[in-house]
């Protein structure tokens, strides 16, 4: 699907954590950076993004999600199987690497070099080339255009890259920030003791010692996705209109996982802005440069809506007007009409927002 117009789509929210370690560093200490001279929380985009792509295999069809693996060759394996039950296994394994490998894609002993990211429809192309007979070198071209064309949404989002055929590469269709505190933190200890449960009567003390890392934190969270991009790599109005809902859906919905049994963390977002325009993607994180301060009765969720509203106003000095803006929010802080129309829930906000993008590819295509 081709499109002369462009259309982006920003993603932004507010979403408060408490005492967690959800996304560590190399010393198992939460991960932070500085910004607007102060030590924020960090949640880097590469957490949230697979928190999002297991939100995708949960809530999507499988035919619409990529597998990200170094096993593809056994993976396609199984699919040539599928076709031709006749084959055995290890004539299904050679096949299949020789497939891959004469599209480009280097393996050792039935496994790829690096983590290799390939769509459900894509390892069926590859199992129909193998039971077919066309996976020889001379086929090369039609192998790659058959990992190239139709990714899977995932793909088409997050994009790939290859780095010994660059053929096969595919531009990323949306942008992910490393969600940020509002305000400055500071890290904090949780020491623990474990007890043996065994232990005799006459001994004391505990079986083990240890201490936790941990930070609490009121985050903006923020994402894009250039639509008319997107559109062309999926094809189809109707897939991108949904895909697009889904990505909004999946970002609000998912959480990464660190220490999730240790600390609970199961928060869901206080504010949901979802905004489209024309011109160019909008990342509202000056908002916070100044960190939020505020007193011990009002936290720090209602200073930091404000902030976003006021910022995205301001904004409209440089770049265009949007299209169209969709927000909810948990608090009963009033915004003053600063961003329009509030949606009653999440269900609304997503209907509301695949019309406007429905409307929009079709003046496009029209």
């Amino acid at each position: 699907m081709m499109t002369k117009k462009r259309l982006y789509m920003d993603v932004h929210v507010i979403q408060t954590l408490p005492p967690s370690n959800i996304n560590r560093d190399d010393t198992g200490s939460p991960k932070t950076a500085q910004y607007g001279g102060v030590r924020r929380a960090r949640v880097s985009s590469q957490a949230w993004k697979r928190a999002m792509r297991q939100y995708f295999n949960q809530q999507g069809a499988e035919e619409n999600v990529g597998i990200r693996t170094k096993d593809i060759v056994n993976y396609v394996a199984r699919k040539v199987r599928a076709l031709n039950p006749d084959l055995s296994q290890d004539v299904a394994i050679a096949e299949a690497e020789k497939a891959i490998n004469n599209a480009g894609i280097t393996t050792k002993e039935h496994m790829a070099k690096a983590l290799f990211f390939l769509g459900n429809s894509q390892a069926d192309g590859l199992a129909r080339a193998v039971v077919s007979g066309k996976n020889e070198k001379a086929d090369r071209k039609e192998l790659q255009q058959i990992i190239a064309n139709n990714p899977e949404i995932d793909i088409a989002l997050f994009g790939r890259m290859v780095a010994d055929a660059p053929e096969l590469n595919t531009d990323a269709s949306c942008q992910v920030a490393h969600a940020i505190s509002t305000h400055a933190i500071q890290t904090e200890f949780d020491y623990f003791t474990a007890m043996d449960d065994l232990l005799a009567e006459d001994q004391t003390g505990a079986g083990m010692l240890g201490n936790i890392e941990y930070n609490s934190s009121t985050l903006y969270r923020y994402a894009n996705i250039s639509v008319h991009n997107f559109a062309a790599q999926l094809g189809e109005k109707e897939a991108t209109v949904a895909a697009c809902k889904l990505f909004v859906e999946a970002f609000v919905n998912s959480l990464p996982t660190g220490k999730e049994n240790t600390f609970a963390h199961q928060t869901i977002p206080s504010f949901v802005m979802v905004t489209l325009r024309e011109d160019r993607p909008v990342n509202l994180v000056s908002a916070f440069e100044k960190p939020v301060r505020t007193s011990d009765e009002n936290g720090y969720i209602d200073i930091s809506i404000d902030r976003l509203a006021d910022e995205y106003i301001k904004t409209e000095k440089i770049v265009l007007q949007p299209e169209a803006n969709f927000y909810l929010k948990l608090s009963e802080k009033s915004l003053d009409n600063r961003l329009g129309r509030e949606s009653i829930n999440l269900s609304e906000l997503l209907s509301q927002l695949g019309e406007a993008i429905s409307s929009h590819l079709e003046e496009v295509g029209e």
